[in-house]
């Protein structure tokens, strides 16, 4: 399980820093759940919600000539069928990282036709970038 999972996983950093929302839509679970932290102010939202933030996610991505930074931190097994991968992102402008990165803990189900799918998410936003640098993959 583990080894299609990290396959998987491959796939689904590539639809992101690839800004691919016909890929995303189908990588994310209809019934999936998030709740977001920004400043102290949380946020919760479903898949509709979910969408629409990759959309003007990928469009600002597209009009500043910008790309994605994403970073495995750590994965871990839940359960069967079920995997945890920590994750941290931030955006690249002109060559230069942002000041602050978003780190995602990203809740993975494998589907009754043994596709993943993303089930749901929390996300700590708004970090300094310097503190998520000391993060590794364990």
């Amino acid at each position: 399980m583990e080894n299609t999972f990290i396959a998987f996983l491959d796939r689904y950093l590539d639809i992101w820093r690839n800004c691919s929302l016909a890929e995303m839509k189908r990588v994310v679970a209809r019934d999936f759940q998030a709740r977001e932290v920004t400043d102290g102010l949380v946020s919760d939202f479903g898949f509709e919600e979910s969408i629409t933030g990759w959309e003007k996610g990928f469009k600002f991505i597209k009009e500043n000539e910008a790309q994605w930074d994403v970073s495995k931190v750590s994965i871990l097994q839940l359960r069967e069928g079920e995997m945890l991968a920590i994750l941290s992102a931030t955006i690249i402008i002109n060559g230069i990282s942002l000041d602050t990165a978003n780190l995602f803990f990203q809740t993975f189900k494998e589907d009754t036709l043994g596709e993943w799918k993303l089930a749901r998410s929390y996300i700590e936003a708004g970090i300094p970038s310097e503190n998520i640098k000391s993060l590794a993959l364990k």
